[in-house]
């Protein structure tokens, strides 16, 4: 692999980034962060999180996306929360969960992004240490990623990305080179 393959992976001839991406994605996630403040959540940067992934689409892109998303942080929290609370601390429970998980998920045909993010959220739920129980700490986390993916999709169906992006220099709109 050279330098100029390399390039073309990161500099964007198709979908290049615009200045109102920027500033719509700079917007949502500061939203989602003060909602998920005003609401006290222990990890409002998880909302933020959320919402920048969900801002790097079209709103027609994220919607699915978006629903995998809910759909695995619902499962990997309450399959994180059931294992921490019976397993606390136990990383052959973990791996355990983890292939459960992927085993409901493929036999129901789930998508593989859903069990992704269903195995991050179990991730974060059983091996991240906090004082708190299991299943507050899975309810928050399931509250920070659904308010950051509806922060996103809402703000994206106000504000959508088109016929602006051509006055700031971007006729294609798009985000930093990712497919729309």
């Amino acid at each position: 692999m050279d330098a100029k393959q390399v390039g073309k992976w990161i500099v964007a001839r198709e979908n290049p980034s615009s200045l109102l991406h920027a500033v719509r994605t700079a917007v949502a996630a500061v939203v989602s962060y003060l909602i998920a403040r005003m609401f006290s959540l222990p990890e409002a940067y998880w909302a933020s999180i959320s919402t920048l992934i969900v801002m790097q689409s079209t709103l027609g892109a994220a919607l699915p996306i978006s629903a995998q998303r809910f759909a695995g942080t619902a499962i990997g929290a309450a399959v994180g929360a059931v294992t921490a609370t019976y397993f606390p601390g136990s990383v052959w429970a973990f791996g355990i969960a983890v292939f459960v998980i992927g085993a409901v998920c493929a036999a129901f045909g789930v998508a593989r992004s859903a069990y992704r993010y269903a195995s991050i959220t179990l991730a974060i739920v059983m091996l991240v240490t906090r004082s708190a129980s299991p299943w507050l700490i899975a309810v928050h986390r399931f509250f920070e990623v659904s308010l950051g993916i509806a922060v996103g999709l809402l703000l994206s169906a106000l504000w959508p990305e088109g016929a602006e992006d051509s006055a700031v220099g971007n006729t294609s709109g798009g985000s930093c080179g990712a497919p729309r």
